[in-house]
C-alpha cells in the first residue's frame, strides 16, 4: 500500500518524475531568509505548519525564532518530512501535500492522508526567554495531529483542485457519504429462501437444497465466512459493529442481508431531522426480519422521525431499503433500478419525505438478460468514487443519465456484466477507525476487479477490506454490501 501511495503522489499533477529526482511542475514559494519555504495555518490555535528550505533529516532540540518571518508570532510550529523519501529525492511540496479549506478544514492528499506513517510533524514551542523553539514531540503522524487539533480532513488526488472534490463539498456542508457504524446479522439460522429465489438470478440452491437446519454443513460454513468478514471489519479496518443472530423460530433465512428492511439517516443529510425508514419487503419471511428487538434498539439512538412504508405491501407495492435504493447523501441524489423490489412511486415518496432533490431511475439486466433484482448489486456510490454496470442498463437515455449523473459528483469505475456477476457493484464505503473511507467488499469481487479498476478506487479510499464469503454470495444471492445496515 505505501508503495501505491508514494506512487499515486509522484505521478499526480504536482510531479514530474525520473529516475533520479523529481521536479515541480508549479513552483513551490520563494525562499525567505527565514528558511521556511512553504508554510500553511489550519486554525488559529494549530500549530503552524512549516517545510524548510534544507531538507531535514530528523528533528532538531531547537530551532531559532528566527526561522519564521519577523512578523510571524505563531507560538507552535510543526515542521513537515517525509520520512520515507530517499536522501537524493526532493521531498514532497507542502502546498501539494496539504491545504487550508477554511478555518479547521484541510484538504490532503491521499498519498499522504492513507499512509500517515511517512508524512511526520516536529513539533516545537516558542520559547521567548531563550530566543528559540523548543522540541515537544518527534515525528507525529500529519493525520493524528490534525485530529488532535480537531481540524477535519478529505483526502484528495490533487490538493490544488480539492474544492472541487465531493469530499470537499461535503465537508464543508457538514454531510458525509459514510459512517463507521454499521448493523450486521450473523447468519445462525441461513439456508435457501425458495421465496426470493424468484427474481434473485444471483442464488443458487445449495447441495443440501432448501435446508435451513442451524446445524447443517452449509449454516456451519456460511458462519465461518461471516465471522472472517466480522474480523476484517472490526479489527483491521476498525468498523463498530452492532451485531444480531437469529434462529429458526424467526423463519427469516435471509437475515444476513438486514440493510433491505430499514436505513438511517442523520440530520446532515438532507437539513431535515434525522429519521429510521422501515420499508416493505417482497417476500413474507423478508418482512419477518423487521424485528421488535432490533428495530427498539435502533430507536435508542434517538432518531428524530419514523417513516414506516412497510404497509406498501398490503398493496404489492415493494422498496427493499438500500438494496432498491442506492442514496448519493452528499448531493442529495438517489439512484433506482427499477423492478419488483423498487417501486417507481415509492422510491419518489422516500425522496420527497428525505428530502432528497432527484431519483434517477433505470432497468439493468444482468447477463443472463434477466432483470437485476437490487441497485446495490450493479451500483456503488462513495463520497468521491462511484462503482457501476453500466453496459447493464439497456436504454441509452436511461444509461446517458446515469452516468451523467455520477459523472458530475464522482469518478466512476465502470464494471462489465460478469464483473456485476461476480458482485463487483455489491460494495460498500465506510469510515475505518482513523476516520478515514475504506471499501468493503468480498474476495471474489475484489478478485474480479482489474489493477487498474483498483488504482482507481485507491486514489480515493484509505483502503480495501475484503473477505471470502463465497457460499453466503452463491446461497444467497448477495454479497458484503448487503450485509452491512449503516448506522448514522
Amino acid at each position: 500500500m505505501r508503495a501505491n501511495c508514494l506512487r499515486l503522489l509522484r505521478n499526480s499533477s504536482t510531479y514530474c518524475s525520473s529516475s533520479s529526482h523529481r521536479c515541480f511542475a508549479s513552483a513551490p514559494a520563494a525562499q525567505g531568509k527565514s528558511g521556511v519555504i512553504e508554510s500553511v495555518q489550519l486554525t488559529q490555535s494549530a500549530p503552524l505548519l512549516v517545510q524548510l528550505a534544507e531538507r531535514q533529516w530528523g528533528a532538531s532540540a531547537t530551532l531559532p525564532l528566527s526561522i519564521l518571518p519577523g512578523s510571524s508570532k505563531s507560538s507552535r510550529i510543526g515542521v513537515i518530512r517525509d520520512a520515507f523519501t530517499p536522501f537524493n529525492a526532493r521531498e514532497y511540496p507542502l502546498h501539494s501535500t496539504i491545504a487550508s479549506l477554511g478555518e479547521g478544514q484541510a484538504a490532503v492528499h491521499s498519498a499522504a492522508a492513507f499512509n500517515p506513517q511517512g508524512i511526520v510533524v516536529d513539533e516545537y514551542v516558542q520559547d521567548k526567554a531563550n530566543g528559540v523553539y523548543r522540541l515537544t514531540n518527534v515525528a507525529t503522524d500529519l493525520l493524528r495531529l490534525l485530529r488532535r487539533e480537531n481540524i477535519k480532513v478529505c483526502a484528495v488526488p490533487d490538493v490544488a483542485a480539492a474544492s472541487k472534490q465531493n469530499s470537499a463539498k461535503a465537508m464543508q456542508r457538514g454531510a458525509r457519504q459514510c459512517t463507521n457504524e454499521v448493523l450486521m446479522v450473523a447468519p445462525t439460522a441461513f439456508g435457501f429462501n425458495d421465496q426470493t429465489a424468484q427474481d434473485n438470478s444471483f442464488m443458487h440452491a445449495s447441495r443440501e437444497g432448501g435446508s435451513t437446519d442451524a446445524g447443517s454443513d452449509v449454516t456451519q460454513h456460511v458462519l465461518r465466512e461471516f465471522s472472517g468478514l466480522y474480523r476484517e471489519l472490526t479489527e483491521s479496518a476498525g468498523i463498530q459493529v452492532n451485531l444480531f443472530q437469529h434462529t429458526l423460530s424467526h423463519g427469516t433465512p435471509d437475515a444476513v442481508f438486514p440493510n433491505n428492511w430499514f436505513s438511517t439517516h442523520p440530520a446532515s443529510e438532507s437539513g431535515q431531522e434525522s429519521a429510521m425508514v422501515l420499508y416493505p419487503m417482497k417476500t413474507k419471511n423478508r418482512a419477518a426480519e423487521r424485528r421488535e428487538d432490533i428495530i427498539a434498539c435502533i430507536q435508542q439512538r434517538g432518531y428524530s422521525n419514523m417513516f414506516d412504508m412497510s404497509s406498501s405491501e398490503a398493496s404489492n407495492k415493494y422498496l427493499e431499503g438500500t438494496g432498491a435504493l442506492v442514496p448519493d447523501r452528499v448531493n442529495g441524489i438517489v439512484y433506482v433500478n427499477l423492478s419488483e423490489r423498487a417501486d417507481e412511486k415509492l422510491a419518489q415518496q422516500w425522496a420527497d419525505q428525505l428530502g432528497y432533490k432527484d431519483v434517477v431511475t433505470f432497468r439493468t439486466l444482468d447477463r443472463r438478460s434477466k432483470a437485476v433484482y437490487h441497485t446495490n448489486v450493479m451500483l456503488c456510490v462513495g463520497t468521491d468514487v462511484a462503482i457501476v454496470c453500466a453496459e447493464g442498463v439497456k436504454d441509452d437515455k436511461e444509461r446517458q443519465r446515469l452516468l451523467s449523473s455520477l459523472g458530475s459528483h464522482q469518478t466512476v469505475v465502470q464494471i462489465t456484466s460478469d464483473q456485476m456477476d461476480a458482485l463487483c457493484g455489491n460494495v460498500l464505503e465506510l469510515e475505518d477507525g482513523k476516520g478515514l473511507p475504506i471499501l468493503a467488499m468480498s474476495t471474489q469481487a475484489y478478485n474480479a476487479f482489474t489493477e487498474e479498476q483498483r488504482k482507481t478506487m485507491l486514489k480515493h479510499v484509505a483502503a480495501i477490506h475484503h473477505a471470502p464469503i463465497d457460499t453466503i454470495e452463491h446461497v444467497g444471492g448477495g454479497g458484503v454490501r448487503c450485509s452491512l445496515a449503516e448506522l448514522f
